[in-house]
């Protein structure tokens, strides 16, 4: 806990530059032995860094014939999600399923976004590859429910399985999970926005990783195999006009703070997701992990 606490303090600084998207920035995978070694225990470790490659491969497309044309085709998929998300204005989403009934209020002024984005510099980029998410930022005082993982959470060489937590007023005033516990909690106490929430994502069940069934131990590749949701630090990107807001606005926008930023999955081929209204109506955004928009 110290060193990941020191770490991010350090990092703080260039975390900025990442949260406001001031600079084009790409994280992309690279096969090593370990990494190899976690996701296929059983195979000899050159075999186990070939298969890793393989679903790397996969999963970020580069194994069809033009990759650079299937980027593009599921680019403006996701630009056409993000576009519905953001002409309906919903207020809060609403996720049901197994172990799950949360209510994730959506900060004032969100916007969603997912896939290529251009930075302040000008620079259009991928942040993450792979990608299959659309995502914006929750207001940090209006999330309630409970909800339960629906993935292991890889964090830091622990396994953290089956979290179960419970919200009140936007933070976590109950949270278990079957291991790695000590870890989990040590996370929430990192700071005070730690147990709030900095992002709700929409991913269907559907997606090549998820399809894969393989748990690659590594949250950018995880967080692609379901709807998921981000302890911690807001990216300040999803709200409008964030250029010219203070600190001080954008927390009053809804906007949480904190040194760290853990995504981890709630959703599932069993997690309907509505979007709700400020009036209070809904609409069926997911159906049995599926879009049914």
């Amino acid at each position: 806990m110290r060193s990941n606490l020191a770490r991010s303090k350090a990092m703080k600084p260039s975390r900025k530059y990442i949260v406001d998207f001031d600079v084009n920035w790409s994280v992309l995978p690279y096969a090593t032995p370990a990494w190899a070694r976690t996701v296929f225990p059983e195979l000899a470790e050159q075999d186990a860094v070939e298969k890793l490659w393989d679903a790397i491969f996969t999963a970020t497309r580069i194994d069809l014939d033009d990759p650079v044309a299937a980027w593009a085709s599921h680019v403006s998929v996701l630009a056409e999600r993000k576009a519905f998300l953001n002409e309906h204005r919903f207020s809060a989403l609403h996720f049901t399923g197994p172990g799950t009934d949360l209510t994730v209020g959506l900060a004032d002024g969100h916007v969603w976004l997912g896939g290529s984005e251009t930075a302040r510099n000008g620079i259009t980029c991928h942040p993450n590859i792979p990608t299959e998410e659309v995502f914006t930022t929750p207001h940090a005082e209006r999330v309630s429910g409970q909800v339960r993982s629906t993935k292991p959470l890889a964090y830091q060489g622990t396994l953290i399985q089956d979290i179960a937590v419970r919200f009140e007023a936007g933070r976590i005033v109950e949270a278990k999970s079957r291991t790695g516990e000590a870890v989990l909690q040590n996370i929430l106490q990192t700071d005070e926005g730690a147990a709030r929430l900095g992002e709700v994502a929409l991913v269907p069940h559907g997606s090549p990783i998820s399809q894969s069934g393989i748990l690659f131990y590594n949250t950018l590749f995880d967080e692609n195999a379901a709807c998921h949701i981000a302890l911690g630090q807001a990216y300040n990107t999803c709200i409008s006009g964030f250029e010219t807001m203070t600190p001080e606005a954008l927390a009053a926008a809804g906007a949480n703070r904190s040194l760290i930023h853990i995504d981890w999955m709630i959703g599932s081929g069993e997690i309907d997701v509505d979007g709700v209204f400020e009036s209070g109506a809904a609409k069926p955004l997911m159906r049995g992990g599926a879009w049914a928009i």
